[in-house]
């Protein structure tokens, strides 16, 4: 099977990984990939947003399956122009993926599925948005509808403080067009968890729960990244709290979707916050989560390929998948002043010899070469995700790991997975 994965960072990394361990696999290119994926595929000089150049791609190489990592290209409708061109998809339609492009819809959809969530105002209006803040006793959430690469969410305390925020995104236009529309959302409270779900249009295959740490720094302190580390499974989220999780909020909103626009393909994100009052929704993504993918590919035990295919064909209830039973971490390792400016082009050095550690892999975020060193080009790096017959093995390992990594002025959160072992 020839296959394509769109994508340049961890989570394509990771799924790189391991999809080149099934035999389906005859052939992988990636659109753009990176030094870490050119281990496993070939590097296409093709963008995730060139939709024009990865259609013609698929069709001059007779591409079988693509798999989009990346959720832009989704919301600009490439799982569409895939499927048009006779290939199989593993991703939604733009349809699909405004649950994520778009939270007053997705807002609105919960609403209508009665789905858990936190009660929410929807503004376009600065003058609006603001004295409805004003007028507040308690703290909010005020976040950008649009996509603004996990970092559109400004967490306010107090009520006044949500005013900047409003005004960064819907005057000073620090997101662009995504901040033309926010949603302010009363804070809830209670510890957080992610479950992704596979989407075959009909079936849904809840996958193990995993843990993200989101704000940079250690204890949660500072403002919030793409994610600095994760684990998986999370003790908080056991059998019973996943069968609540299925019934209340994974088959209610992909009824919900498959009624608006019709089916829901690929994988569902939901990030959920457990409450007094039971899990409720924060926000739905419409693909695997970086760096949620890393320790669930590290953990993942079927064939990929054949899991994926299944889904992209609309037969996933045909499939079981299993799991290493052992707990994975991921420690993000990013470049100084992330999640702010930071500079790039520092030489890495290493990685070659975390990885002679047992039960350990390094996944390549934002690396390039650079004259043939390899060296930083983003601000999350590497995430270096290790097995352990515990989690605290597990975390100890990536640390291990973590430590004989370096390049100037790289740093991580040192207290990854400390939450499930207090």
């Amino acid at each position: 099977m020839k296959i394509l994965l769109v994508g340049g960072g961890g989570r394509e990394h990771a799924l790189a990984w391991k999809m080149a361990c099934s035999p389906l696999c005859d052939k992988m290119w990636a659109a753009p990939g990176n030094p870490g994926i050119a281990q496993h595929a070939e590097c296409l000089d093709i963008r995730a947003m060139d939709i024009g150049g990865i259609v013609s791609f698929v069709r001059d190489n007779a591409v079988d399956l693509v798999v989009v990592g990346p959720e832009e290209p989704l919301a600009a409708g490439l799982a569409d122009a895939v499927r048009q061109a006779g290939a199989l998809c593993f991703g939604p339609s733009a349809a699909g993926a405004r649950i994520e492009s778009d939270k007053a819809y997705a807002k609105n959809l919960m609403r209508a599925a009665s789905v858990p969530t936190a009660e929410a105002r929807i503004f376009t209006d600065l003058g609006l948005a603001k004295d409805y803040v004003l007028s507040r006793d308690h703290g909010v959430a005020v976040k950008a509808s649009g996509l603004a690469a996990g970092k559109g969410v400004v967490v306010c305390l107090e009520p006044y403080q949500a005013v900047k925020p409003l005004e960064d995104m819907m005057e000073r236009k620090v997101f662009g067009e995504a901040g033309n529309t926010v949603v302010i959302e009363e804070l809830l409270a209670g510890p957080e968890a992610t479950v992704l779900a596979l989407c075959d249009g009909r079936n849904i295959y809840p996958l193990p729960p995993i843990q993200d740490h989101k704000p940079v720094g250690d204890g949660d302190t500072g403002p919030n990244t793409g994610g600095m580390g994760t684990y998986s499974p999370v003790p908080l989220v056991d059998d019973k709290a996943m069968d609540r999780i299925e019934r209340e909020i994974l088959v209610p909103i992909v009824d919900a979707m498959r009624r608006d626009f019709g089916r829901y393909e690929g994988v569902l994100y939901a990030g959920l916050m457990f409450t007094p009052a039971g899990p409720k929704v924060i926000e739905f993504n419409c693909r695997f989560g970086d760096p949620e993918c890393q320790p669930l590919m590290m953990r993942f035990r079927s064939d990929l390929v054949e899991v994926l295919v299944a889904t992209a064909q609309h037969r996933l209830d045909r499939m079981t998948v299993e799991f290493d039973p052992r707990p994975a971490v991921c420690v993000v390792m990013a470049s100084g002043g992330y999640p702010g400016s930071y500079a790039k082009g520092y030489e890495i050095t290493g990685i070659d010899q975390a990885e002679a550690l047992a039960d350990v892999k390094v996944f390549h975020a934002g690396t390039a070469l650079q004259d043939g060193t390899l060296v930083n080009s983003g601000g999350r790096v590497l995430g270096v995700t290790a097995l352990g017959e515990t989690l605290a093995e597990a975390q100890r390992r990536a640390y291990e790991a973590v430590a004989k990594i370096h390049w100037k002025d790289c740093f991580c959160r040192h207290d990854i997975a400390a939450k499930a072992m207090r």
